[in-house]
């Protein structure tokens, strides 16, 4: 399976999107996450979710591959479109990469004196 999915589903004249990325995580440990983007065809997503950290690529792409099974039970269909929230994902990647990095812990002690 792809590190990256696409899918679309019509309702009501409108067009749902969910983009997904499988992204390494920062720090070199072999961690990876899955980022989801959600909302409406053309318009700023609506939703961001990760998942994760999994240890490693496959494991991540064996979530992608059960929730697009689930989705494709939804309606939705895989959609060979460029991914257009590329950037959002990024931030989130960004994002999920800070808070990894502070709660790894850079302490620092100062005892008041």
């Amino acid at each position: 399976m792809s590190r990256n999915l696409c899918l679309t589903r019509q309702c009501l004249g409108l067009v749902t999107r969910i983009e997904c990325v499988i992204l390494p995580l920062a720090g070199e440990k072999g961690l990876w996450t899955l980022i989801c983007a959600a909302g409406i065809s053309g318009a700023q997503p609506s939703a961001l979710k990760a998942q994760g950290p999994f240890h490693g690529p496959f494991v991540a792409e064996s979530v992608l591959s059960a929730i697009a099974s689930c989705l494709a039970e939804l309606g939705y269909c895989e959609c060979a479109d460029p991914m257009i929230w590329r950037i959002h994902v990024q931030g989130e990647l960004r994002r999920l990469n800070g808070e990894r990095r502070h709660s790894l812990g850079s302490f620092l002690f100062s005892p008041e004196t």
